[in-house]
This record gives structure tokens, C-alpha cells and sequence, in this order.
């Protein structure tokens, strides 16, 4: 309706707006009416842009290699990125009128590979293979330096490298001599395999035989031991046999000491007897037998007397006719006889 037209653009993109050649308003997420045919509109993408890449390079050695990767950057001076590279919008608002806006990602592209060739110039192809995160780190130094990049109001956010690879037949090579040290690795691993468990068998002997000379060290250590035990045993056992010896010795010189000493007593009771027997006799001679025979019945008991009375009876029985004994009186001698017995 008579050209007046409203705009509204995202809070990540930057607007501006000419009126007859002049600025009349910028900013980002902007919401406006504005009349068409005086107008001119530049909008400008501020969020992070992710731009893959993939080109052919040549190493020092001559060897043509491919990089793949990934650059992010994000418009940080919108005002001076549109006065270098045209933004403005048809009369739709929909799409620019020119193909500036999709240049800005070759040339960034672009900035990169000169980057990298430089760096790669200095490189062998085995190298190059290796040096992705050397090529990262300086391909993004001299990005985030390069005045272009300053000048284009950008800032670079990010670089990754995802592949480094050879052509084919270069591939091919470098799989076969890879494989070929490999397959040299393996052998010797192989070797060291076999070394290691020949070693190993060998350790094993030997701790084998060092057990069994240790086992046959305890085992003599052991009888030994058994041996000085045994004689220990049997050096008590005769210790202890000289010790019993050594007692019956002293025990029979004792007992002979005793037997010597009861024969000495016994011999000088003997004599003593014999001259108490000796003087009593010396004593007693020309004494009438009667009278002895008197004095040794004082200290007999009755039955004794009684004894000698039918001793005397029976010496003189030439002489008696008739003897008459009562029976009271052998009632009581047997009395007394079975009288001692029990006692």
C-alpha cells in the first residue's frame, strides 16, 4: 500500500537502513515500517557460520595430498563487512541482490589454503601425514592475523582439520611398506614372544632346582636336627644311667658301711655276752645245782614252775609208784597255753 513496507529481522542479524543514500537507522533484531521505493536495506548475518573445506595441496617431496576441514568465524563489524561486500535486499526483503555474501566463505577458504600451502612447502609427505595439529594451530594464527580478515570485520571462531590423506596410488604405497614394518614388528614380537617364554621356561627350571636343592636342605637341616635330638636323648639317657649308677655305688658303699658297723655291733654284743656270760659262770662256779636251779625259776611264772616240777617228777619217776594228777590242775594249764596262743 503506496510503498510502505514492515520489516523485521532476527536478534542475530544486523540492519541497516538508507533513506535517499543516507543511514537512517542500524542495529540488530530491528522491527520497522519504512517506504520502499527510498529505501535501501543491508542485512547482515551475525551469528557463528560453519564453512567446510576440502582442497588438493603438494608437500615438499612433490606429493599430492588431500585436506578436508572445517573453518567457523562470525561477523563481528557488521557497518564495515557491508561497506566491502554488497548485503542489500531486493525489493522482496527476501534475498540479496548480489552473490556477495556467498563469495565471503570462498574467500575465507581460500586465505586458508595459501595458509596451508605455505606451511606444507616445508613438509615431506610423511610429515604432512602427522602434522595435523600444527597445521590447525597455524593456519588459525595467521587467519586470526591476516588483515584481510581484520579488514572484513570477521572473527575466526574455530579450525579443524578432519583428514590429510594421499592420493590412491600413494596410499597403496605407503599401506605396503606400512605393512611390511608391521609385519617386521610382528615377526620380531613373535621372536621376543618366543624369547620371553624360553626365558621363562628356564626361570622356571631353575626355580625348580633351587626348590629341590632348598627342600633337600631342609630335609638334611631335619635330619640333623633328629640326630642332635636323638643324641641329646641318649646323652641324658646316660647321664642319667651314670647318675643311678653313681647312687647304687654310694647306696651299697652305705650298705656296706652298715653292714660293716651292725657286724662290728653285733660282734661287740657278741663279746659283750660272751663276757657277761664269762663272769657269771666265773660267778657261779662251785655253786650247788640246786641253788641254780633255785635262782633261775624266781622270775619264771607258775605254769613254767610247773614245768620243771614234772621235769624233776620224771627224773626221779624210778622212784614213784603212782602219780595222781587232778584234773583241775590240767583244766588250767591248757587254759593258759590256748591263753598265749591267741595273744
Amino acid at each position: 500500500m503506496l510503498g510502505i513496507r514492515f520489516i523485521k529481522v532476527q536478534p542475530t542479524t544486523y540492519v541497516l537502513q538508507y533513506h535517499k543514500g543516507k543511514l537512517k537507522r542500524e542495529g540488530r533484531g530491528l522491527a520497522f515500517f519504512y517506504f520502499a521505493p527510498t529505501t535501501s536495506l543491508v542485512t547482515v548475518p551475525m551469528e557463528s557460520v560453519d564453512v567446510p573445506f576440502i582442497f588438493n595441496q603438494v608437500t615438499a617431496d612433490f606429493q599430492e595430498i588431500s585436506i578436508q576441514g572445517q573453518v567457523t568465524y562470525r561477523v563481528i563489524d557488521a557497518k564495515q563487512l557491508s561497506q566491502l561486500l554488497n548485503f542489500t535486499l531486493d525489493n522482496n526483503d527476501r534475498n540479496y541482490i548480489s552473490n556477495d555474501p556467498e563469495k565471503l566463505p570462498q574467500r575465507l577458504i581460500n586465505l586458508i589454503q595459501v595458509l596451508m600451502q605455505s606451511e606444507l612447502g616445508h613438509l615431506s609427505l610423511r610429515e604432512s601425514l602427522r602434522a595435523t595439529n600444527s597445521l590447525v594451530q597455524t593456519v588459525l594464527e595467521g587467519l586470526s592475523t591476516s588483515k584481510e580478515i581484520t579488514s572484513l570485520g570477521l572473527e575466526m571462531l574455530g579450525l579443524s582439520i578432519l583428514s590429510i590423506k594421499p592420493n590412491p596410488e600413494t596410499a597403496r604405497a605407503l599401506e605396503a611398506d606400512v605393512r611390511e614394518q608391521l609385519l617386521k614388528e610382528a615377526d620380531q614380537a613373535i621372536y621376543a614372544r618366543r624369547n620371553a617364554a624360553v626365558e621363562q621356561e628356564r626361570a622356571i627350571k631353575e626355580n625348580e632346582l633351587q626348590t629341590e636343592i632348598a627342600v633337600e636342605n631342609k630335609k638334611r637341616q631335619v635330619r640333623e636336627a633328629q640326630m642332635e635330638a636323638e643324641r641329646a636323648v641318649k646323652e641324658k639317657q646316660r647321664q642319667i644311667s651314670e647318675e643311678e649308677m653313681t647312687g647304687k655305688i654310694s647306696l651299697e658303699k652305705r650298705n656296706k658301711e652298715l653292714v660293716a658297723l651292725a657286724t662290728e655291733n653285733i660282734k661287740c654284743e657278741a663279746d659283750a655276752k660272751a663276757y657277761s656270760l664269762t663272769v657269771t659262770m666265773q660267778a657261779l662256779t662251785g655253786v650247788d645245782a640246786k641253788v641254780l636251779q633255785a635262782l633261775a625259776s624266781m622270775d619264771m611264772n607258775p605254769s613254767q614252775l610247773i614245768a620243771l616240777a614234772f621235769r624233776d617228777i620224771a627224773d626221779s619217776a624210778e622212784k614213784i609208784g603212782q602219780l595222781n594228777v587232778s584234773p583241775e590242775l590240767l583244766t588250767e594249764l591248757l587254759q593258759q597255753q590256748q591263753h598265749k596262743r591267741n595273744k
